[in-house]
């Protein structure tokens, strides 16, 4: 394949990669506790990192992090991320999916046969939305 094709495609050394996360936060958390605790997710544990987010939810929420433009992840940044949930107070549970292509591999999160990258602070993985 040329390399114009590959860019195109994103395979070979165009290849983007990215990871899933999966958080739970206190059923009881406010309006504005919510909204505190997003800007930080967004600002100390992705923008700050050049990362971007797409997912939704309320009280348990999951998406997919990739580079914000192109590029790819690094397993550093994977990691920073999880260490950045495993930190947070408001986090009750999280996952966090080793680094799996951006473009051509599953939409969703994992299949529950598959393994995760990150673990739940309790040691237990959260049930599948």
């Amino acid at each position: 394949m040329k390399k114009r094709l590959r860019k195109k495609l994103h395979k070979g050394e165009f290849k983007e990669m990215g990871f899933y996360v999966r958080f739970r936060l206190p059923q009881d958390i406010g309006e504005e506790d919510l909204d505190n605790f997003l800007d930080q997710f967004f600002k100390e544990a992705l923008e700050s990192r050049g990362l971007g987010f797409g997912g939704s939810g309320y009280h348990e929420w999951d998406g997919f992090v990739a580079v914000d433009g192109r590029g790819s992840v690094t397993e550093e940044q994977r990691q920073e991320v999880e260490n950045w949930f495993r930190n947070h107070p408001r986090v009750l549970e999280y996952e966090v999916s080793d680094l799996r292509d951006a473009w051509y591999e599953n939409r969703g999160w994992p299949p529950a046969s598959e393994p995760v990258g990150g673990d739940a602070p309790s040691g237990e993985g959260m049930e599948p939305a």
